[in-house]
């Protein structure tokens, strides 16, 4: 081979690795459509979990709207509601229990049930 022909070789080989730099690690190269698609499995589990919030959302707004013992239940839960012939009745539990006096619980409810009469 003559010097012009290694010369040519030189360049085109040249030229080649820096393209093939320029794909590996340049702008928009395979390291950026790497991280492009960590980022797309990251959203779409974020989107999975969301969806199944959402079902779970719409079955709790239908049982809601359908199921009168569920409504009564979340009301009990959430906001302290109580029947018509319930009594709360509250007993301060670090006496009761610290001392292992039963008859106190006792009077407390008898007590309560005395203000109700």
């Amino acid at each position: 081979m003559t010097a012009k022909q290694n010369i040519f070789l030189a360049i085109i080989i040249l030229i080649l690795f820096s393209m093939l730099f320029l794909i590996v690690l340049g702008d928009h190269g395979l390291l950026d459509l790497n991280v492009l698609k960590i980022k797309s499995d990251h959203l779409t589990e974020n989107n999975n979990e969301l969806v199944k919030e959402n079902r779970s959302f719409f079955r709790e707004i239908d049982r809601m709207k359908h199921d009168l013992k569920y409504v009564e239940s979340v009301a009990r839960k959430e906001l302290g509601v109580i029947d018509k012939d319930e009594v709360i009745i509250k007993l301060n539990s670090s006496k009761s229990h610290a001392s292992g006096d039963k008859r106190q619980g006792a009077s407390l409810r008898g007590q309560v049930l005395e203000d109700r009469q």
